[in-house]
């Protein structure tokens, strides 16, 4: 059942009663504390109990009113919050119910999730909105399982939303604006692919979990799956608890110096915008609140800036992700010592011995008489930001903006000047590593060539591929989408369809795409091989648009084989290719091989084979002939093939063009966007 309440649903394992998880249990019960902390991200291991605890988490929120004859379930007490029909009545019936949680599933459609015409009173001729599954979450929890796999039209919806607190539906005649407030609550594989930057900064806190590592607890799991043995279950202290903090948290404080230090932190951790100071600081409340204190300790700072941070600090290409346990350590470490410093400072030795620009460094320590009270430097802090402002692309501070400036004013000068001086790196911030390296920036050669650049895939299409996102007059000829044509009759006020009523689908465009690059890893390619590392995670970077996906396949020694298989995830990518084989020998028709093996098993709807070498084969016994015969067969997969010769024009990639109607490039022309024009040719 996609949707339910609470009562109706019988909870197969009680909140209380799961063994361990007592981190992710403690998100949970923070972001049900505090309605303004609007989502959890859970990342792990699958079967670890995150779907028990969602489900187990609506069971102990209080029940709600609400009006019963309401599809939104609108809260009788609050008008702003009301539907625009619940405003015009004086008078509605009140119910108490649980609150809501509705999962949605990976295979939804749009008119699913947003609501659309309904069919069935369409055919009885009369126009009548259909919720969907937004509706039914308003006021609840909205549940994402492999939130990182949602199609990307999803996603789109579960922004506006977010962002809004209401749906807008405008298709198929349709216009419609109902409140949706949720709190989504979404889990993942990481292995499995990345989330859009857009939608993992809409989550309010993510927490990390795995199985359980402590043997009893694992055995305790067992016994009470195999009934042979009686959890315990705390649900109802876990209930008074929640109750209770939420009760009590409009009268928890933070202090300014609380608020400065999330500020700080959140600098130091190098995190965009101001959703993860506001996160912070609201789950710090929050979970004083659940331990029942009226005031913030630097225990639960720490506590909420590892939930609001982790999901917030990104890796950069072939680096690990930086800990946001190093740096939230770091930070409070830092603190502590200079509370030490300044207690030496406060001493008359100290003092006699101290220069001024010493003394100004214990922020923490006793205030001298000449003080101002809030001390210099002081500013507009994280809580005047509202939750859902837009703050994407502003500079994180003057002095950060200055220095952009500056970066952009003097770069000639930086480039030939060996000698100058490095910025500092700031706690958290991986060093830029050395065999990083993406390929030059050049002016196309051809403007034919240049032309169809960019993702083309997001261009419309009216064949019958991709998803679903408005519909247009039809003629009879074209392929009719009878449930929009129902509607649009039923529109009219008519039971009966007419010409002017056919519609037809127009969809997103095709379906997924695949680029596969081929790379000689042999001793002499290593520039070719960092050019084209850098070409795949600008590509994978820019791939969220259509879920387009890259694999790589490194041929050396004698034979070849998958560094890289098909995906969309950055973080991925930078791990499989952090390290790639050398050999001394070039197996080119063993990569063609292995590439045309890729492609056939992934069966994407277009692909694209980018082959780097310097053609040199020198594996094989006959290797123009093996050579030819690879190519074929690359060619029978239908991708578009791109040789990019690395060497002198004197190898066998001339060969492989003819073979398979082929392009061929110069190194220096391998850019994400002419991969990007071939891969809108294949479709």
């Amino acid at each position: 059942m996609v949707f339910d309440f609470a009562v109706d649903k019988s909870v197969s394992t009680p909140f209380g009663a799961v063994v361990g998880q007592k981190r992710l249990k403690r998100a949970l019960l923070c972001v049900a504390t505090d309605d303004a902390l609007d989502g959890v991200l859970v990342t792990g291991e699958k079967g670890t109990a995150k779907s028990t605890l969602v489900r187990g988490l609506a069971d102990l929120l209080p029940e709600q009113r609400a009006i019963a004859d309401c599809p939104y379930g609108c809260p009788p007490a609050d008008r702003r919050r009301q539907c625009e029909e619940c405003r015009e009545r004086a008078t509605f019936p009140v119910e108490t119910r649980p609150v809501p949680l509705v999962t949605l599933p990976l295979g939804a459609t749009r008119e699913r999730v947003v609501g659309t015409l309904s069919v069935s009173d369409a055919l009885a001729g009369e126009a009548t909105f259909e919720p969907g599954l937004l509706a039914r979450a308003n006021r609840g929890v909205l549940y994402v399982d492999e939130v990182n796999l949602l199609d990307d039209h999803l996603v789109d919806v579960l922004l506006d939303a977010a962002a809004s607190g209401y749906n807008r539906v405008e298709r198929d005649g349709v216009s419609r604006i109902h409140p949706a407030e949720f709190t989504l609550v979404g889990t993942m594989n990481p292995e499995e692919g990345d989330l859009r930057p857009q939608l993992r900064d809409r989550f309010a806190l993510s927490v990390e979990v795995e199985g359980e590592r402590d043997i009893e607890n694992r055995v305790a799991i067992i016994d009470g799956d195999l009934g042979e043995a009686t959890p315990d279950d705390d649900t109802e202290a876990h209930r008074r608890r929640l109750r209770d903090a939420r009760d009590l948290l409009t009268a928890v404080e933070l202090t300014d110096e609380q608020k400065r230090g999330i500020a700080e932190l959140c600098l130091e951790a190098g995190v965009d915008g101001h959703r993860a100071d506001i996160a912070t600081a609201r789950a710090a409340r929050a979970l004083a609140a659940l331990d029942g204190r009226p005031t913030v300790t630097d225990g639960d700072v720490r506590t909420a800036a590892s939930f609001a941070l982790g999901h917030r600090m990104r890796s950069t290409p072939f680096e690990d992700a930086p800990d946001s346990e190093d740096v939230i350590d770091e930070h409070f470490d830092g603190e502590e010592t200079d509370d030490e410093d300044a207690e030496g400072e406060s001493t008359p030795e100290s003092e006699s011995e101290s220069s001024p620009t010493d003394a100004d460094d214990g922020e923490a320590g006793e205030p001298s008489p000449d003080a101002e009270p809030g001390g210099e430097g002081t500013g507009e802090s994280a809580d005047d930001s509202s939750p859902g402002e837009r703050d994407g692309g502003e500079p994180r501070s003057a002095e950060a903006g200055r220095d952009a400036d500056t970066d952009t004013n003097e770069s000639n000068d930086r480039d030939s000047d060996d000698t100058e001086r490095a910025t500092p790196l700031v706690p958290g911030q991986p060093a830029e590593p050395i065999e990083r390296a993406a390929s030059p920036e050049i002016d196309e050669p051809n403007a034919e060539d240049a032309a169809g650049s960019g993702r083309a895939a997001s261009a419309f299409s009216t064949r019958n591929d991709g998803v679903r996102v408005r519909t247009e007059p039809a003629d009879a000829g074209d392929g009719v989408d009878a449930a929009a044509s129902v509607r649009a009759a039923a529109a009219r006020g008519r039971d009966r369809v007419e010409t002017r009523d056919l519609r037809r689908s127009v969809r997103s465009g095709a379906g997924e795409a695949l680029v596969v690059f081929a790379v000689d890893a042999s001793a002499s390619m290593r520039p070719a091989i960092a050019a084209a590392k850098g070409v795949v995670l600008e590509l994978l970077e820019e791939s969220y648009t259509e879920r387009d996906s890259v694999a790589v396949v490194a041929f050396a020694g004698e034979d070849a084989e998958v560094l890289l298989p098909p995906t969309d995830s950055v973080t991925l990518a930078a791990r499989h290719l952090k390290e790639l084989p050398t050999g001394d020998r070039t197996p080119l028709p063993a990569g063609l091989r292995t590439a045309a093996d890729v492609i056939d098993r992934a069966e994407p709807d277009a692909a694209v084979a980018v082959v780097v070498s310097d053609g040199r084969a020198n594996a094989a016994e006959n290797p123009t002939a093996d050579t030819r015969a690879a190519a074929a067969a690359l060619a029978s997969t239908d991708a578009r093939v791109v040789c990019v010769d690395s060497g002198e024009g004197r190898g066998l990639l001339a060969d492989v063009v003819s073979t398979t109607n082929g392009t061929l490039l110069d190194l220096d022309a391998l850019t994400p966007e002419r991969v990007e024009a071939e891969l809108a040719r294949s479709r």
